[in-house]
Parts: structure tokens; C-alpha cells; sequence
């Protein structure tokens, strides 16, 4: 039994009908490297069944404390049922990518069953007409609950169940065989426990405040030193309000070269920067079109790993960075320029504030209180019409750059789907492997009911950002050749 951190439980009692926080990877597989160029079902179950010791999300579920006193546990669930979790279902015809666009987006809205593990799998087939994809091609959508696992814990359960290699390795484990389910404790053992638990909670309050007082310090210091910049001025957009509970997806592929040729143009800047730029492109492409683009920049927040060689396996260990992402910007060159600033700013006032603040931060406010502090805050905003303190998330998640396989099926390209809040309307989701990136747009469909509309937008501001870069490369080859050629001979001034 394991009990959920604050943060963890955060994403618990924020989640409503409206609003499932799970977190649903997307990976899309050519099963012609697979023995016989075929991957049944079955060979599917067979190797979640081989691999659920390998993640302790698969077989955990949620124990809640009565009166919500204290923060809820995990156990291992005694009625685990692979079969519910797992689960089979094909495109109808002709299988194009907007069908696989709708039905992603109509499974990522719907929340996972509290009673059983926390996660979902899907296996899709159909995909006869999406463009780009071998034949008989299949995807695995996977749905994880973010109170059970960040981007990164969520990226090592991918690993769990793919290989390096299409001929799957022997993966006999002790744990496999010691697993043992656990029985449910009962109402007086939690509220005993929680009562324990509560009796630390002065000396958590004590020591967060102690970790508080320096990182203010360390921010009026580095303001004063101009390490990072001051807190600039907030609007709100479409995607900034009371979301529904249907959603919308699309998705644009790049190859990561194309990416990092363009980093290359501006130094220090990163892939990540990029990506932002290319981000805030889209959404200056999309409000434009909409006569909706603020005067000033939009702000995005940022996931950032906190996590090290020596915390638990799962769980959230994440912060989150703000950055304006200049979309009053119309040159895309310049635009990345003030966005790696902009970064490069944001990290040194993360540094500053300390990485595991926010994280350390959630351990110190009961459950109860949290819940009704957030939610009472988010009503606030929308009757009062505040501006939205983040536009959008961007969640850069990086993957393995070598090839993946499921059942023999080799891992062709993946996206991502993320969770959605109030005042969060729309998540950009960010995943590489294999020499290439997706980009992932989720969003309330009241918000963007018009996704391929967006994923162009997308499409639009990366070409944008490449040919103006290919621009920047050719001027300063031609410059370099100019300054390396001999120079002409002088005419001689004797007289004839």
C-alpha cells in the first residue's frame, strides 16, 4: 500500500465529468516486421499479461479516506481484470485520419472507472486511408490517470511494454511471481493512519516555510540582477474559460532534423524553443484568422521534470514554467530569438524559486482544503471574467530515438493527447522518437471546433519558421563566401 502525494491528489479531486485528467499517449504500429507480418489481439493481452509487473500503475487502484482527511493510497487490486482494460475496436470505413482524429478525441473525454486500476488500452485497426502509413497498420491509445504518473513516468510504462527489437526478449521477473493483491483496509485503519499523518503536518508547513523565505529572496535578487524578467501583462482568448466535457484532436509530424537544422540558425537555442516558436505561430495563424489576436503576448505554461536517480518509480514530480511565447511577434526568426530569451529567463526564476517548491509545496495543504481552494479559485475567475493566468500548456516529453516494437509490430510514429482544466482550454503535447516529433493539439471542441483548421495553423507556422531560417542560412553562407574570396588586383598607377 502506497500512499498518493499532494500533487498526486490534486489531479484527483480536480477531475470532474467535464474535466478527466488522464494523460493518452497515441503510437501507431506496422505489424508487417511481426512473425507473419500478423498481430492478433490476443498477442496483445499476452504481453500486457507478461508485462504488468514491470509498472505499478497496471494492477493498483485507488483507496480513498473517509471524509477526505487525508491523502488517498493505492493498493494492489485483488479482482484485476485484463480483459476490461485492454480492449479491441476498428475504424469504420474508409479509415482516414479524421476518423482517427474523432474517435481519439471521443475516448481521451471520457473518464477512467475510479473502482479498477487507473488506465486504459485500446487497440484500433482500420487505419486503411491515413496517409503516409504502411498498409494494415494498427494504433494502441493508451489512457493513464496524471494521478498516477507525469510525462516522464508516463513515458517509461511505453518502454514497458515495447522492445528494442521485433523478436521479444524473455522478460521472466521474480516480481511476476511474488505479486500478491492486496485487501482494501478498512474505515478505522485510515482514519487512524490519517490521524498520524496529520499530527506531521505542523512540521511540513514549518519546513516548506523555511524553503519559502530564501527563494524569495533569490527572486528579488535576480530581478534587481536582470537574470530574469518580470511578470508581463495577462489576456485571455478563446481557449480561456469554462471548458465541456467533448474535445477535439489533431496532430502534425516533423522530422526532428528539420527541427534542429532550425535551432541551429540561433545560438544556444534549443529544440524546445523551437517548438514553442513554432507553437506560438500557430496560435497567432489561428487567432488571426479569427479576429481574436491579443496586442500582447499569450503566456504558456510548461511542465518541467523535477524528478531524480533516487525518487519512486510513477507519481507526479513536475513544476510548471510560464513563458510568454510572443505571439505579437510577426517574424518567425525574430520570434524565436525572444522565445529562447524568454526560456533561458523562465529556467533561471524556476532555479531561483527552487525546482520541488511547487511539489513540497502540495504536501503542506490537506486534501479538502486544496480541492475547495482550487475550485474556489477557478469560479472565482470565470464570475468575476479575470484573465486567465496560462493560454496553453506545452508538455515536451522526449523519447527514445531508436526503434520500438509491440508483439514483433515496429513502432512507426506517436502523439499525445493531454488533460484539460477550466481556463486551460487547449494542450500542445510534444513527443519525439525515432528522428521524428508530433505535435498534439487537445482542446475543448466548443473552443476549437474546427482541429484540422488548427493542425494547419500548426503545418503553416513551422514552414514559416524553416524557410525563413533557410533564408538566414544562405545570406550568412554568401557572406562568409564574400569575406573568404581574394580580393581583386589593384590597377597599377605607373603611367604607360
Amino acid at each position: 500500500m502506497q500512499q498518493l502525494t499532494g500533487m498526486d491528489t490534486l489531479f484527483l479531486t480536480q477531475e470532474s465529468d467535464r474535466t478527466p485528467l488522464h494523460i493518452s499517449p497515441l503510437l501507431i504500429y506496422d505489424p508487417s516486421t511481426a512473425p507473419g507480418g500478423l498481430v492478433r489481439f490476443k498477442d496483445v493481452l499476452r504481453l500486457f499479461a507478461s508485462r504488468l509487473h514491470l509498472a505499478p500503475i497496471f494492477r493498483r487502484r485507488l483507496v480513498e479516506v473517509p471524509f477526505g482527511l487525508d491523502y488517498p493510497y493505492w493498493i494492489e487490486s485483488a479482482d484485476f481484470d485484463l480483459e476490461f482494460h485492454v480492449r479491441h475496436i476498428a475504424l469504420p470505413k474508409p479509415g482516414d485520419w479524421r476518423q482517427l482524429c474523432i474517435q481519439i478525441a471521443r475516448l481521451h473525454s471520457q473518464a477512467l472507472d475510479r473502482s479498477r486500476p487507473l488506465w486504459e488500452a485500446y487497440v484500433i485497426e482500420g487505419l486503411d486511408n491515413v496517409e503516409g502509413l504502411p498498409p494494415g497498420c494498427f494504433a494502441l491509445f493508451l489512457k493513464m490517470h496524471h494521478a498516477a504518473i507525469d510525462g516522464v513516468s508516463g513515458a517509461e510504462i511505453i518502454g514497458a511494454i515495447n522492445d528494442t527489437s521485433p523478436i521479444q526478449p524473455p522478460r521472466e521477473d521474480l516480481r511476476a511471481r511474488r505479486w500478491r493483491p492486496e485487501a482494501a483496509p478498512g474505515a478505522p485503519s485510515l482514519l487512524a493512519r490519517a490521524f498520524l499523518g496529520n499530527l506531521r503536518q505542523p512540521g511540513r508547513m514549518l519546513q516548506a516555510g523555511a524553503e519559502i523565505a530564501p527563494a524569495l529572496r533569490r527572486v528579488r535578487e535576480g530581478l534587481r540582477a536582470n537574470r530574469f524578467r518580470a511578470t508581463r501583462e495577462r489576456v485571455s482568448t478563446r481557449f480561456n474559460g469554462r471548458i465541456t466535457a467533448h474535445r477535439s484532436v489533431d496532430a502534425r509530424f516533423f522530422p526532428l532534423a528539420a527541427i534542429k537544422s532550425i535551432k541551429d540558425r540561433v545560438p544556444g537555442a534549443t529544440v524546445n524553443d523551437v517548438v514553442v516558436t513554432i507553437v506560438a505561430g500557430a496560435l497567432r495563424h489561428y487567432l488571426l484568422a479569427k479576429g481574436e489576436l491579443p496586442a500582447v503576448s499569450l503566456v504558456a505554461g510548461a511542465p518541467i521534470n523535477v524528478r531524480n536517480s533516487d525518487d519512486r518509480a510513477g507519481g507526479n514530480l513536475i513544476s510548471v514554467m510560464t513563458l510568454s511565447i510572443y505571439t505579437d511577434i510577426a517574424d518567425p526568426l525574430e520570434r524565436l530569438h525572444q522565445v529562447h530569451e524568454e526560456c533561458v529567463s523562465s529556467k533561471e526564476y524556476s532555479s531561483a524559486v527552487g525546482a520541488r517548491t511547487l511539489t513540497d509545496l502540495t504536501q503542506t495543504i490537506p486534501p479538502r482544503i486544496a480541492a475547495l481552494g482550487f475550485r474556489a479559485a477557478s469560479e472565482a475567475m470565470l464570475l468575476t471574467g479575470a484573465r486567465s493566468p496560462i493560454n496553453t500548456i506545452i508538455s515536451n516529453v522526449p523519447g527514445p530515438q531508436v526503434p520500438l516494437y509491440l508483439c514483433g509490430a515496429r513502432l512507426v510514429c506517436s502523439a499525445g493527447c493531454g488533460p484539460l482544466l477550466d481556463h486551460m482550454g487547449l494542450f500542445h503535447a510534444i513527443l519525439s522518437y525515432e528522428g521524428g516529433l508530433s505535435i498534439t493539439a487537445t482542446a475543448c471542441r466548443e473552443m476549437l471546433p474546427d482541429p484540422a483548421f488548427y493542425a494547419d495553423c500548426i503545418q503553416s507556422s513551422f514552414e514559416e519558421l524553416q524557410a525563413a531560417a533557410q533564408r538566414l542560412g544562405r545570406t550568412r553562407r554568401k557572406a562568409m563566401a564574400g569575406s573568404t574570396r581574394k580580393p581583386a588586383a589593384r590597377a597599377s598607377r605607373r603611367p604607360n
